[in-house]
């Protein structure tokens, strides 16, 4: 099985050690989402969890922008020629009802799976991120900005909430003070900006944001996979669990990492005096 092809609203291509590149391939709409690009796209991250081939997933745009958000112009899309990965779901949004499960099963279970996702996610933010392109861009784990990307919610401007969670992203990596000043002034930031804020990590040159994306997401690829993944899982559960919860989080965790092969060989590894190589439990399984 292989998850490379072209799904409604973007490409996946594979590249080793493990690396798959997802490219939202609609620049002519500024890779404005729709609901089944949503639903695609959110399968994929449910299959990529079960799919030994992918270690690190990376996520970008085309074009001058990452994504500026729900395609709101009402245009019909052509997807015939792309591979559906999941069922399309009608959506009533005209009614209180309709939006609510709306939102709950399509637009936030998008980010939600990409948050659930035990292997380590890279956004490499091209040009615009907004709304639910923010959202996507801040439920992966690391996020790398070209120097002109531009990030920002403003759904205010519209009278509209940031209704696929974002809300709740921006909070958590930024606090409360400085997200009450973000979404409620509407700011738009530069990637400058993005990094003092906290909502991005590095910034660099647009002509080299891929090259230096595929750096990091190669050396994450390369590390103590099972480690990591389970490592990842009691990050985040840390900054929601009473501390002696996340304490007891991590030692259970432990107890399989520290049992596992990887563990042997990073051990064997530094009284060698050389570099390891981790994750042979998944040759023969890719």
């Amino acid at each position: 099985m292989t998850l490379e092809g072209s799904y409604r609203g973007f490409n996946v291509v594979l590249h080793d050690p493990g690396i798959a590149v997802v490219t939202m391939d609609e620049p002519d709409r500024l890779n404005g989402q729709t609901p089944p690009m949503k639903r695609d796209m959110t399968e994929f991250f449910l299959e990529a969890q079960m799919d030994n081939s992918i270690r690190v997933v990376v996520v970008t745009g085309s074009g001058r922008a990452f994504s500026a958000g729900d395609d709101m112009t009402g245009r019909r899309r052509d997807y015939e020629s792309k591979t559906k990965l999941a069922k399309s779901l009608s959506w009533d949004g005209s009614s209180e009802m309709g939006t609510y499960a709306g939102l709950r099963t399509i637009s936030q279970q998008l980010n939600l799976a990409v948050r659930h996702l035990d292997k380590l996610t890279i956004a490499a933010v091209n040009g615009v991120a907004v709304q639910t392109g923010l959202s996507l861009a801040l439920a992966c784990d690391f996020r790398i900005a070209g120097s002109s990307a531009r990030l920002g919610s403003a759904t205010l401007r519209f009278g509209l909430q940031p209704d696929e969670g974002g809300h709740a992203l921006v909070v958590e990596l930024i606090g409360l003070a400085r997200a009450m000043d973000f979404f409620m002034r509407k700011r738009i930031l530069s990637a400058g900006e993005a990094k003092e804020y906290g909502l991005v990590h590095e910034v660099v040159p647009d002509d080299r944001l891929m090259d230096h994306t595929m750096d990091l997401a190669r050396e994450l690829a390369e590390g103590p996979q099972v480690a990591m993944r389970l490592l990842k899982r009691s990050l985040y559960n840390a900054a929601e669990m009473p501390t002696a919860q996340a304490f007891d989080d991590i030692a259970a965790k432990t107890a399989i990492s520290d049992h596992h092969p990887d563990a042997a060989e990073g051990v064997a590894s530094f009284r060698e005096k050389r570099e390891p190589k981790f994750n042979a439990w998944l040759k023969g399984r890719e």
